[in-house]
């Protein structure tokens, strides 16, 4: 992950960087072909909305807590948070407009 506008979630940093204002999560594993085709689109997300959003992603691998939380069962998967709580959900492999509308609707 090059860039530095890009955050890392874990199991134990969750909750508190989900707290305020629009967050995308980037649920993948190093081992998804999907994830790998859509992480240069997370990390372009991450320098266009710096400072109105947070762009952040979570290793499903090394974090099992939060996505058996949020019953993710496939993956890629974005989840849009506004203020804590869940205001949207992406799966799959989406083209980058798709997911700044989505960013877009919540701020």
């Amino acid at each position: 992950m090059a860039s530095d506008k890009l955050k890392t979630l874990t199991d134990s940093n969750f909750d508190q960087e989900i707290r305020n204002g629009v967050t995308l999560v980037d649920f993948w594993a190093e081992w998804c072909g999907p994830c790998r085709r859509i992480a240069p689109i997370v990390e372009q997300l991450a320098g266009e909305y710096a400072g109105r959003a947070t762009i952040a992603k979570l290793n499903v691998d090394e974090n099992p807590n939060i996505p058996g939380r949020f019953m993710i069962r496939g993956i890629p998967t974005l989840l849009l948070f506004k203020n804590g709580q869940l205001a949207e959900t992406l799966v799959g492999l989406a083209p980058k407009e798709d997911i700044a509308r989505m960013i877009d609707k919540h701020l």
